[in-house]
């Protein structure tokens, strides 16, 4: 029978410890001797039944059918006399004769032998039984391990060992014998011990535990290349089974190899080599660089499958069998895990397995444990940020996209809010779009023939090369590539932002939605810019909205329009008129924060779009700011009569409403909500004389230069170091 066992390789060999060889002789050796005792075994029970059966002397069989046949006959004879007198001698005597030449109805059809054959008188025993067929349990047949051959003066001898077959029954008796010696010598009482001595028994093996660690991982930096296999043995380490010691050790090599893979990961993807690559002879270094990278990518696969495992068993809230671990102790051992992978997500953005981290690491944004999630969300955060190329960020909004999809859009807020801090760019974009056109050359080869040398040409030649290369060399991204990843991701962003805007009005992700619809408004297609106004404007029509995603949706409004937005011809007004209803809202309590987004609407309402907006609005709302800057706080103050400073100086004649006598006709009707027709032109900003009494001292001087009708110089001028603000 032909071995089909594969052959270790001569490479996997080497990687195999001297301790792994010498268990797996013995074990061999144990596997043989037990095959060798079954076998015995065997040949001892067959030879006993062999004389069991010799001893019994079987009674003859032809004799015992003889006397069955004549009792037969007789009892016949007596039963059936009648019929038999009845028939005539000589047809009595051919049924007899027939009888005993009908060999086909008495023999044993279980016998190969021919028909005709004549049955020997002196049978003996022995050789009846060996004829009777029998089964017994034959040996099976010896599967060969070929092992290399033996040469001598005669020649080359070849060498092979039997494979032993496992016995199950001997294997159980001599656990349990193993057992029994075991409970033996169990028995012998520990020394009991007190607890100071626990504890410097305790301090000692910790001490020990974290010189080797240091010893083992300061190698490791020293020469990764040479000492790439004292990663497994610190990698082991990572299952410690002292329970006095394990949490804190193990916590201890999940740091250490973080540091260690993040020091000598290089700044590059290592592949896994094709078979024509591998086939091929390459030079003492090359192997040594291959072996490395091999070996450095297989360990930090199972660094990261370690990690894996320990948050998997902080979730499912699952012991171990060795139990060396408490309950407790998990979620101390998942948090430094999810440290580590935050650590390698930034740190090693290039690098093998970027992908898988970033799985582990997007549900986790959405851990019910607070530490956890603002853990996980702030390392995406630094991801964005410092991802200038977009691969890392693709990726990743790849996976939070399908994860709101499959949580049917019930995720926590801060999800979504990592999107704000993407690197896209209005600017980015631009400069990209000119630096893909087509760069002229600076002499057309007519022109080099014309005006250069046959020597020069031949330098200028060389010298293109040289920068073609140099230009590889830096493994520079194009600005074409940049731009195509950075527009799929817009496109998944706004894909995931219109999803919650059509099916999940009513859900908390809604003001993060509106929130990143504000500032990368300016970059969506200008076809979808009619259907997103009106959608926006009937989610604030609907009054579902709190006063703060009412706001949000304003600010998302005006920055469309404010960017290719103003080449539409559409009327915000509603817009207008919906900021100035809610400006109410907002009061020293709770809401002082949401000044910030009042003045940032104001700042994309009037600032930048002074031309489409009338006189009368802007005299309506700087009246209600003037009274709202009454019901907020200090520093909430100060930034809307800096707003007030800005719509006085923008927009002429604001200073109607420091003078007393009324323009026009009407009355000023401050309950009014509508800006155009609340006659706010027949109104004073007599709140100003109450902030000039304010506790607070820049409060005090904002509204005397207001009251001096916003000076840019002179002694109703702000001072420097606040106008520059």
């Amino acid at each position: 029978r032909k071995n089909t066992k594969r052959v270790p390789s001569f490479r996997k060999l080497l990687r195999t410890s001297q301790i792994k060889l010498d268990n797996k002789l013995k074990n061999k050796q144990y596997k043989q001797k037990s095959a060798a005792k079954k076998y015995r075994k065997e040949q001892k029970k067959l030879r006993e039944a062999v004389r069991d059966a010799i001893s019994r002397k079987p009674f003859p069989l032809e004799e015992c059918k003889k006397k069955q046949v004549a009792k037969k006959w007789e009892e016949k004879e007596e039963e059936d006399a009648l019929p038999l007198d009845m028939m005539d001698e000589d047809d009595l005597k051919l049924m007899e004769d027939l009888a005993q030449k009908a060999s086909f109805l008495t023999r044993d059809l279980s016998s190969n032998e021919p028909v005709h054959i004549k049955k020997r008188k002196h049978e003996s025993v022995i050789e009846k039984y060996e004829k009777v067929p029998r089964r017994l349990q034959t040996e099976p047949e010896k599967e060969l391990i070929h092992l290399l051959p033996i040469k001598d003066k005669s020649g080359i001898i070849p060498q092979a060992v039997e494979k032993p077959v496992l016995n199950v029954a001997d294997d159980e008796e001599e656990d349990t014998e193993d057992m029994e010696e075991a409970e033996d010598f169990n028995e012998e009482p520990l020394p009991v011990l007190t607890p100071e001595e626990m504890a410097a028994q305790r301090r000692q093996t910790l001490q020990e535990r974290k010189l080797h660690i240091a010893a083992l991982a300061s190698a490791i930096l020293s020469e990764p290349d040479s000492n790439i296999k004292k990663l497994k043995e610190l990698r082991a380490m990572l299952m410690e089974q002292d329970p006095n010691v394990a949490v804190i050790v193990r916590k201890l090599v999940m740091v250490s190899l973080m540091e260690i893979f993040k020091d000598i990961a290089p700044s590059y993807k290592i592949r896994p080599l094709t078979e024509a690559e591998k086939a091929t002879k390459v030079k003492k270094e090359t192997q040594k660089l291959r072996e490395f990278e091999e070996g450095l990518v297989s360990q930090y696969k199972f660094y990261l499958e370690n990690l894996e495992q320990t948050i998997k068993d902080w979730k499912q809230r699952k012991l171990k069998k060795s139990n060396v671990i408490s309950l407790k102790a998990y979620k101390g051992l998942a948090e430094v895990a999810v440290k580590c992978l935050c650590e390698l997500l930034v740190a090693l953005p290039h690098f093998n397995f970027h992908n898988n981290i970033i799985v582990l690491i997007v549900p986790l944004m959405n851990d019910p444990s607070k530490m956890i999630s603002e853990l996980c969300v702030e390392a995406v955060k630094k991801l964005f940020k410092q991802d200038k190329l977009g691969y890392a960020s693709l990726g990743v909004v790849k996976v939070i996209s399908g994860l709101v999809r499959s949580r049917n859009y019930d995720v926590r807020p801060e999800v979504l809010k990592v999107f704000l801090h993407l690197r896209i760019k209005e600017v980015e974009l631009q400069k990209d779009s000119e630096d893909i056109a087509p760069k002229k050359k600076f002499m057309t080869y007519k022109e080099k023939r014309k005006n250069l040398s046959r020597m020069q040409r031949k330098w200028k030649k060389a010298e293109e090369k040289l920068e073609r290369e140099l230009l590889e060399a830096e493994a520079s991204e194009s600005k074409e590539k940049k731009l195509k990843l950075h527009t799929e991701t817009l496109n998944i962003v706004f894909v995931t932002y219109f999803r919650i805007l059509k099916k999940a009005q009513k859900s908390p992700l809604l003001p993060a939605v509106l929130e990143g619809l504000a500032k990368f408004a300016h970059l969506i297609n200008v076809e979808f810019f009619d259907d997103l106004l009106i959608v926006l404007h009937s989610l604030i029509a609907s009054g579902d909205l709190s006063y703060r995603e009412s706001l949000h949706c304003i600010l998302s409004a005006f920055h469309i329009l404010s960017g290719q937005g103003d080449v539409l011809n559409i009327d915000p007004m509603k817009f207008y008129t919906h900021l100035y209803k809610t400006l109410f809202s907002l009061h020293a309590g709770g809401t002082n924060e949401d000044i910030g987004i009042v003045l940032q609407c104001l700042d994309v309402m009037f600032a930048k779009r002074r031309k489409q907006v009338s006189q009368q609005r802007a005299l309506a709302f700087l009246k209600r700011l003037s009274i709202l800057a009454l019901h907020v706080l200090p520093n909430s103050s100060v930034g809307i009569l800096a707003t007030n400073r800005v719509f006085m100086q923008t927009f002429p004649r604001m200073d109607l409403l420091l003078d007393n006598e009324s323009q026009g006709s009407g009355i000023y009707l401050p309950e009014l909500d509508e800006p155009e027709h609340c006659n706010a032109q027949n109104t004073a900003l007599w709140e100003l004389h109450l902030l000039q009494r304010h506790y607070h001292p820049t409060v005090q001087k904002f509204a005397s230069h207001l009251l001096a009708g916003a000076p840019t110089e002179g002694s109703g001028a702000l001072p420097l170091d606040l106008s520059q603000r």
